[in-house]
Protein backbone atom coordinates (compact mmCIF):
# COMPACT_ATOMS: atom_id res chain seq x y z
CA UNK A 1 0.00 0.00 0.00
CA UNK A 2 1.31 3.46 -0.88
CA UNK A 3 2.10 5.91 1.89
CA UNK A 4 3.15 9.53 2.29
CA UNK A 5 3.49 10.30 6.00
CA UNK A 6 5.62 11.02 9.05
CA UNK A 7 6.38 8.00 11.22
CA UNK A 8 7.38 8.15 14.88
CA UNK A 9 10.28 5.77 15.37
CA UNK A 10 10.92 4.41 18.86
CA UNK A 11 14.46 4.27 20.21
CA UNK A 12 16.65 1.17 20.12
CA UNK A 13 14.56 -1.04 17.87
CA UNK A 14 14.37 -1.77 14.15
CA UNK A 15 11.14 -0.32 12.72
CA UNK A 16 9.91 -1.13 9.22
CA UNK A 17 9.05 2.08 7.34
CA UNK A 18 7.61 0.38 4.26
CA UNK A 19 4.18 -1.20 4.51
CA UNK A 20 4.47 -3.26 1.34
CA UNK A 21 7.13 -4.46 -1.09
CA UNK A 22 8.71 -1.41 -2.74
CA UNK A 23 11.37 -0.73 -5.35
CA UNK A 24 11.68 3.06 -4.80
CA UNK A 25 11.50 5.23 -1.70
CA UNK A 26 11.70 8.78 -0.43
CA UNK A 27 12.54 9.33 3.22
CA UNK A 28 14.05 11.97 5.48
CA UNK A 29 15.38 11.86 9.02
CA UNK A 30 13.44 14.68 10.70
CA UNK A 31 14.82 13.89 14.15
CA UNK A 32 17.69 15.29 16.17
CA UNK A 33 19.92 12.22 16.12
CA UNK A 34 21.29 9.97 13.40
CA UNK A 35 19.47 6.84 12.27
CA UNK A 36 20.60 3.61 10.65
CA UNK A 37 18.67 2.47 7.55
CA UNK A 38 18.72 -1.04 6.17
CA UNK A 39 16.92 -2.96 3.42
CA UNK A 40 15.79 -6.56 3.71
CA UNK A 41 14.22 -9.12 1.43
CA UNK A 42 11.26 -9.86 3.71
CA UNK A 43 9.38 -8.65 6.79
CA UNK A 44 11.81 -10.15 9.29
CA UNK A 45 13.40 -7.43 11.41
CA UNK A 46 17.18 -7.07 11.10
CA UNK A 47 19.33 -8.35 13.95
CA UNK A 48 22.59 -6.61 13.02
CA UNK A 49 23.79 -3.33 11.56
CA UNK A 50 25.62 -5.10 8.71
CA UNK A 51 24.61 -3.46 5.43
CA UNK A 52 22.96 -0.48 7.10
CA UNK A 53 23.62 3.17 6.20
CA UNK A 54 23.85 6.10 8.60
CA UNK A 55 21.66 9.15 7.92
CA UNK A 56 22.20 12.26 10.02
CA UNK A 57 19.40 14.71 10.92
CA UNK A 58 17.95 16.22 7.76
CA UNK A 59 19.41 13.56 5.49
CA UNK A 60 17.50 11.01 3.43
CA UNK A 61 16.82 9.84 -0.11
CA UNK A 62 14.55 11.29 -2.78
CA UNK A 63 12.73 8.85 -5.06
CA UNK A 64 15.69 6.48 -4.93
CA UNK A 65 15.70 2.94 -6.25
CA UNK A 66 16.48 0.42 -3.52
CA UNK A 67 18.76 -1.28 -6.05
CA UNK A 68 20.82 1.94 -6.26
CA UNK A 69 21.10 2.32 -2.47
CA UNK A 70 21.82 -1.36 -1.75
CA UNK A 71 23.17 -2.79 -5.04
CA UNK A 72 24.75 -5.77 -3.31
CA UNK A 73 21.47 -7.09 -1.89
CA UNK A 74 19.36 -9.05 -4.35
CA UNK A 75 15.59 -8.95 -3.90
CA UNK A 76 15.56 -6.10 -1.41
CA UNK A 77 12.02 -4.73 -0.97
CA UNK A 78 11.54 -3.62 2.65
CA UNK A 79 13.24 -0.73 4.48
CA UNK A 80 13.94 -0.48 8.21
CA UNK A 81 15.11 2.30 10.53
CA UNK A 82 17.00 2.01 13.81
CA UNK A 83 17.03 5.14 15.98
CA UNK A 84 19.18 5.83 19.03
CA UNK A 85 16.53 8.14 20.44
CA UNK A 86 12.92 8.74 19.41
CA UNK A 87 12.82 10.39 15.97
CA UNK A 88 10.37 11.25 13.24
CA UNK A 89 11.02 9.94 9.74
CA UNK A 90 9.12 11.15 6.70
CA UNK A 91 8.49 8.33 4.22
CA UNK A 92 6.82 8.20 0.82
CA UNK A 93 6.55 5.24 -1.54
CA UNK A 94 4.12 3.75 -4.03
Amino acid sequence: MAQNTDLNIAANTWTMITDSDVSQITFQNKGGTHIMVKATTDTTAPTTFDGSIRYNPGQGERNALLSDIWPGLTGRDRVWVYAYGPVTVFVSHA
